[in-house]
């Protein structure tokens, strides 16, 4: 499947946040976006003033924050937003939900690998067993019950203990983490989603 491959500063100063693409450079607190005078990218970046989106312009541009922060293109995405319109309830909870509980996010909320991306690559490389058993789609949904955990190769990488360094006491209410072993105790309840994102603006995106 295709993916961004570009500079992930880049996508941060484009939207005009930190959403935590770099691992141990966005928590460092040297983060581009926290320097004074932080700009939009390209050559020609310092001289733009960021103007006033109208609301389909910052229904985009969340909807856009959100695909970039979990690593997913516009067609799942869509197809995402699709299945939690069939839910009952808020439609945009249950889309954080769904992203939420995919299986390489679930690894970087155990605090596994520092980015959400470096979850993915254990994942595809085939280090993540979800009860015992090896899954390498980063897309598979987690459920409530299911036991997480690393192959024993993985286990040894330096990248993992770093990242359990790094993010081990940002653990949300809805996992558990004893060593290398996660459980999931719950789907994650509305006020346990990422917190930066405006669900709503998203699913007036796609209601338009």
């Amino acid at each position: 499947m295709a993916r961004y491959t570009g500079p992930k500063f880049k996508l941060d100063r484009r939207e005009g946040e930190n959403l935590f693409l770099k691992g141990k450079r966005s928590i460092s607190g040297k983060h581009p976006i926290d320097k004074k005078g932080a700009v939009p990218p390209g050559q020609h970046g310092h001289r733009k003033v960021r103007k006033k989106f109208s609301d389909f312009g910052l229904q985009l541009r969340e909807k856009q924050k959100v695909k970039r922060m979990y690593g997913v293109l516009e067609r799942q995405f869509r197809r995402y937003f699709k299945e939690a319109s069939k839910e009952k309830g808020n439609t945009g909870v249950a889309l954080l939900q769904t992203l939420e509980t995919r299986l390489d996010n679930v690894v970087y909320r155990l605090g596994f690998a520092p980015s959400r991306a470096a979850a993915r690559q254990l994942v595809t490389h085939g280090h993540v067993l979800v009860n015992g058993k090896k899954v390498d789609i980063p897309s598979f949904s987690a459920k409530t019950g299911d036991i997480i955990t690393l192959t024993d190769k993985a286990q040894k990488l330096v990248g993992v203990s770093d990242a359990l360094a790094l993010r081990g006491d940002l653990l949300p209410t809805w996992l558990a983490r004893k060593g290398l072993v996660g459980k999931v105790n719950n789907i994650p309840p509305a006020e346990d989603v990422e917190p930066i994102a405006n669900e709503q603006l998203i699913v007036e995106y796609y209601s338009r």
